[in-house]
């Protein structure tokens, strides 16, 4: 059964690697409306040291951190993360998911349905659907429509020439490429304004790139680019939109803490009145679904 939120709701998280000591500690420790209930982590003495940093506990069993919490966010490698959300719905939680929520549609697929088996309210973290400029954004190019066109290029120079990311050393990044890893921020602007994915073409380019062109609900297509294998100096971060307006460029945004912050905000909206957001676990399962054909016409060539 769902955990009813209190005034302020504890919230734990799992996770001690970059992601999660640079996003998703800052923004739980600094949230004025939630309790940072603790960390738990694979690595003990990593959940020790961004406990102490974030002014919380560690907790060696992630059971323990379930019964302390009333929802859990995950910042875990995805295939990782997904039986561990199944466990954190099981007991009552409500789930905070990283994208992507799984690497097969499997494993995504029971997410989703633990999620519901248990009437847990669920959020994806898609950043740009969370950012102030860029969630506004994709609020009022949808509410306009008349789209025909959408481009983008997300190339990632995380394994470029000369890179010291501490993410680099992420191993399921590695072998998935941009396609899983950047993927999910593209279509999680697509989805909303050009519709669901109805057919696809993906084609590899040079190292983990991607390059997709796909077919949308709304007769609208678009394009994709994506990489993780940029030179630095190609590296960028785009999409447009063409229609009967013009031209529409997605803006900037300014990090990801503030961004998980309204993620968090939205999570507690769902599970206080029970209206599923958006980004929720099946929202994050039919990602997974698209990005596993698109793996598989690339893989055909």
């Amino acid at each position: 059964m769902a955990k009813q939120l209190g005034a302020k709701p504890r919230i734990g998280l799992l996770g001690t690697g970059p992601w999660a000591a640079r996003t998703h500690a800052p923004a739980l420790a600094g949230h004025p409306g939630v309790e940072f209930s603790g960390v738990w982590g694979r690595r003990p003495e990593a959940a020790a040291e961004l406990a102490v940093a974030s002014g919380t506990r560690a907790y060696e069993d992630v059971d323990a951190l379930f019964d302390a919490s009333d929802a859990v966010a995950l910042a875990l490698p995805p295939d990782v993360q997904a039986p561990l959300a199944v466990r954190a719905a099981a007991a009552g939680c409500h789930v905070l998911l990283d994208k992507p929520v799984a690497t097969t549609v499997a494993l995504a697929r029971e997410v989703t349905e633990a999620v519901e088996a248990a009437g847990v309210a669920s959020v994806v973290f898609c950043t740009l659907r969370f950012a102030e400029p860029t969630a506004r954004w994709i609020d009022e190019q949808a509410a306009a429509g008349g789209w025909f066109l959408g481009e983008a290029h997300w190339l990632g120079s995380l394994y470029g020439p000369g890179s010291t990311s501490a993410y680099a050393a992420s191993p399921w990044r590695r072998e998935k490429g941009g396609l899983w890893d950047v993927g999910p921020h593209v279509l999680s602007v697509y989805l909303p304004v050009l519709g669901d994915v109805t057919e696809i073409t993906a084609a590899p380019g040079p190292d983990d790139t991607h390059h997709l062109v796909l077919r949308h609900g709304s007769g609208a297509s678009s394009t994709a680019t994506l990489t993780l294998s940029a030179p630095p100096e190609a590296a960028e971060a785009a999409l447009t939109l063409h229609g009967t307006r013009g031209r529409a460029e997605m803006p900037r945004w300014d990090g990801a803490v503030g961004a998980f912050g309204a993620a968090v905000d939205a999570l507690v909206t769902a599970a206080r009145t029970g209206t599923p957001h958006p980004c929720d676990a099946r929202f994050g399962l039919r990602l997974t679904e698209i990005l596993t054909e698109a793996e598989r016409r690339a893989a055909r060539g």
